[in-house]
């Protein structure tokens, strides 16, 4: 086994979730080139990480939603692969529906990959295919078809490798870290707006950590600017504001140093968790039994009962109940608990007695969400 392709044309956290089913793919095959068939911003990923040989790009592919299609690059693009001569096409995406069918035209020897029962799988490929698991974490779900190839599973555990440079680099982006003082890192945005918690209670909850003596950092990506420029607005505290400036690494070497990350259910989120930083994360129509970071203890993942989660609509029809049900004080009160703080309400109390639990989980937008018809999800196929 000398040439191996993954498809895994997804995001951030959809990469790092995969890692240990890609270090089981390693570990079965040590002396193979394995390429990954990504999304382009994962080729800064796959320069850094040793699972990884090669990374290659995709014109898209109908019923994968993450990249637009460019048909007419689809020919090519498949007859390069075919010239290839792979011993193996492994399709990680999802549950198979879309993707399996652009497995089975890469050309490999053999395939792999998931499925849903009775779904279309490449003809003569049907054992190295498996069920795919509608329950469990994603990267647990990803190792299920390790094991049923029986490749050894060596380390379950999440990871996003940074350098002594990356802190360099940080710390030339933003000197003023450099003093020691405690910080926060928030970030405020996510690729879909239906996935964001409120910018003014991101501000609130900024204000009440500078009053405790944190420094406040705000993170996202260049197209996430403006919304960088208003949550700095809303707020009373000052901030760092490093919103589209950081790289990928510097990034990671950001939020390595904070004493707690706050952000959306994003890509983030499992950086945070493959670099044990306590984290919490507020989950707005994910899916958190697939997608929370795997200690709870150290990564705190709140969320409000919706009938329409998991869901992928870039804006929420219905006035965004599952956002709205999740107050400040819910969030204070959480990293009350994580950071070990003092009562951030100003008084001897602790934050969260006497609030109206009732209040904050029910919100009229959510009694209209059972009515609306779920949309496909990112990475189901």
């Amino acid at each position: 086994m000398q040439r191996i392709v993954v498809l895994r044309a997804l995001g951030l956290g959809d990469l790092i979730c995969a890692g240990p089913a890609l270090r089981a793919l390693r570990a079965g095959f040590p002396e193979a080139g394995i390429t990954l068939l990504g999304l382009p911003w994962a080729q800064e990923y796959v320069a850094r990480v040793e699972v990884l040989d090669n990374w290659m790009g995709i014109p898209g592919w109908p019923g994968l939603p993450e990249q637009a299609l460019n048909a007419e690059r689809v020919p090519a693009f498949l007859a390069d692969m075919q010239r290839q001569r792979l011993d193996l096409a492994v399709q990680l995406q999802g549950s198979g529906e879309a993707s399996n069918g652009l497995v089975s035209l890469l050309g490999a020897r053999l395939c792999a990959g998931f499925h849903r029962s009775g779904a279309w799988v490449p003809p003569g490929q049907e054992e190295r295919f498996c069920n795919w698991p509608e329950q469990g974490h994603e990267s647990q779900r990803l190792l299920a078809l390790c094991r049923h190839l029986g490749l050894p599973v060596v380390d379950e555990g999440l990871e996003f490798p940074l350098r002594e440079t990356d802190r360099q680099n940080l710390l030339q982006l933003c000197p003023a870290l450099a003093d020691g003082l405690p910080y926060v890192c928030l970030h405020a945005g996510a690729q879909l707006a239906s996935r964001r918690w409120p910018a003014q209670r991101f501000a609130a909850v900024a204000d009440a950590l500078h009053d405790a003596g944190y420094r406040i950092v705000l993170s996202g990506s260049a197209a996430e600017q403006p919304l960088g420029l208003r949550l700095a607005s809303m707020m009373s505290a000052p901030c760092v504001n490093l919103v589209g400036l950081t790289t990928l690494w510097t990034l990671g070497a950001l939020i390595a140093s904070a004493r707690c990350l706050i952000a959306n259910d994003t890509g983030v989120s499992h950086i945070a968790a493959a670099l044990r930083v306590p984290s919490l994360i507020v989950s707005s129509g994910g899916d958190v039994q697939r997608w929370a970071p795997p200690d709870p203890q150290l990564n705190r993942v709140l969320s409000k009962p919706a009938p329409c989660r998991p869901c992928a609509h870039p804006q929420c029809p219905t006035g965004h109940g599952c956002a709205h049900a999740l107050s400040v004080y819910e969030v204070l009160a959480a990293l009350q608990h994580l950071l070990e703080l003092p009562p951030l309400s100003g008084g001897s109390r602790p934050l969260a007695e006497g609030l109206d639990h009732d209040a904050t989980t029910a919100h009229p937008h959510l009694a209209r969400a059972r009515q609306l018809p779920l949309q496909p999800l990112p990475g189901a196929a």
